[in-house]
């Protein structure tokens, strides 16, 4: 858990240094010996402080030239790392599934009646990226690039800034949940398929069912788990 605060510290310390105008849209950060000398935590805590915050588009890692701050609305990365740093707490995590739950499966109705041809095909282009033989972390990749490519044709920055905020930081979760789940990628695979064809379809009403039915089936299975978690371990 140390580990934990620490990169929660490190990424709170970096949310301040943007804030403030220390570093500003657009600049590179320093090289990380020295940005992780500065903020006093260790190389391997930055490095995680780092990739939450890409994951969320706050920054951009160039392999080769450096990490960069990106062009965000002030707004957005306020709301965005207001989530990031909670997201070690179980019932938070279970809670901000629920509000994906909300508010995805409106994204996908308002894609639905806005899609054109070329997103359908980049959307097509994301699911054949995988099969079945994809190791877990492949596939969570692909799951978290298509919804956030039907957020973006939904048109509301907004909306999409708020979904990415909730769905990049549980990759992990998904991770666990592919691995330890039988027929949980298959079924991911499926539902991938059924949404992209309601969308193709420019059917708002059935977009919006598999949205919903496909993070349902995420929060019941977290659920479910933290549950059976929590009935074997120790109370305090």
């Amino acid at each position: 858990m140390a580990r934990l605060t620490v990169t929660d510290d490190a990424i709170g310390q970096l949310r301040d240094m943007i804030r403030s105008g220390a570093v500003k849209p657009g600049d590179k950060l320093p090289r990380e010996p020295d940005l992780a000398d500065a903020l006093g935590v260790s190389r391997n805590s930055l490095r995680e402080a780092v990739r939450a915050l890409s994951l969320l588009r706050i920054l951009d890692v160039r392999q080769g030239d450096g990490t960069y701050v990106t062009e965000v609305a002030a707004d957005t990365l306020l709301a965005a790392l207001s989530v990031v740093i909670d997201f070690h707490s179980d019932a938070t995590l279970l809670e901000v599934v629920q509000v994906r739950r909300l508010l995805e499966p409106a994204a996908t109705a308002i894609a639905a009646t806005l899609i054109q041809e070329a997103d359908l095909i980049e959307l097509e282009a994301i699911l054949e990226r995988t099969t079945t033989s994809s190791s877990v972390e492949e596939l969570v990749m692909a799951d978290f690039e298509f919804h956030r490519r039907i957020a973006a044709v939904a048109d509301n920055s907004a909306l999409a800034a708020i979904l990415e905020s909730l769905s990049g930081p549980t990759q992990r979760m998904r991770v666990w949940r592919g691995t330890a789940e039988a027929g949980a990628l298959e079924r991911t695979f499926a539902e991938h398929r059924a949404i992209l064809g309601a969308l193709r379809d420019h059917d708002a009403d059935l977009a919006r069912s598999w949205a919903a039915v496909h993070v349902a089936g995420v929060e019941n299975w977290l659920r479910l788990n933290l549950k059976a978690r929590e009935s074997v371990e120790p109370a305090p």
